[in-house]
């Protein structure tokens, strides 16, 4: 079974959408599916959106009473994955962002690797006949390798950045088992937790890979501007990030 996970908040004009996006999806890939949100005390109209789909999807949400921030949002919908499973050797758990961002259509490359015998699977930004990425994220992409210098080269995926990735259910469970503590500290957000979150499984898998993934940002009429000095400033303590040695992803 797929597990996708969507951790959301005020994503109330996108979430929709996508998760009919998903459903054309999943079902057009013939694998059985399960859609877990975790609605991290949105104030717009996410929970309506999301009663809305209860009768048209398999749908699983958490709901929190205060704000998480991402990156404890995402390990949260990841425990809840691990926990509903009945087959964590098998199941995989893919994590997709509520914005619609990133394409659904890319995920199934993503599973189709993990049934190929990969733990991990790691989401590669592909630019290429797409929309240019702002200005900001340009700069932070290319800064980004700079400033963590080791932490960056000996990261088994080209794009440990992204929060676009597949798991293996299992590779979770025996990373959340290992740890007496939340695999990310309070906090950390943005691509700091995605590399981490990364660092912190990837270590239980036998073998990693990456697949391509294309962006989507047309229908954002007003995005944020992308804070790149902030996300960057957020990288400075993962420069040190420990890596599994001779790991490489294919």
């Amino acid at each position: 079974m797929i597990h996708v996970c969507i951790p959301a908040r005020n994503e109330g004009a996108t979430l929709g959408p996508l998760l009919w996006k998903l459903r054309t999806v999943l079902l057009e890939s013939g694998r059985d599916f399960r859609i877990l949100v975790l609605d991290d005390a949105s104030t717009d109209r996410t929970p309506e959106v999301l009663e809305s789909y209860a009768d048209l999807l398999p749908l699983h949400v958490v709901r929190t009473e205060e704000p998480l921030g991402h990156g404890a949002a995402t390990e949260r919908i990841l425990r809840e994955a691990d926990r509903l499973t009945d087959y964590p050797k098998r199941d995989i758990a893919v994590v997709l962002r509520a914005d619609f961002t990133e394409s659904p259509e890319d995920l199934v490359d993503m599973v189709k690797a993990i049934e190929g015998g990969a733990d991990v699977v790691g989401g590669t930004l592909d630019t290429s006949g797409g929309p240019p990425l702002p200005r900001r994220e340009r700069f932070g992409r290319w800064a980004a390798p700079l400033l963590l210098g080791a932490g960056w080269r000996g990261a088994p995926v080209s794009d440990p950045l992204s929060s676009y990735r597949a798991y293996r259910i299992v590779v979770l469970r025996k990373a959340f088992r290992a740890s007496e503590d939340a695999l990310l500290p309070p906090g950390r957000n943005g691509w700091a937790a995605n590399l981490e979150l990364l660092s912190r499984t990837v270590g239980h898998a036998r073998r990693v890979e990456e697949s391509p993934y294309r962006t989507r940002r047309a229908h954002l009429e007003d995005p944020a501007p992308f804070p790149a000095l902030g996300t960057l400033r957020a990288l400075v303590p993962l420069r040190r990030v420990q890596w599994p040695a001779g790991q490489e992803a294919s």
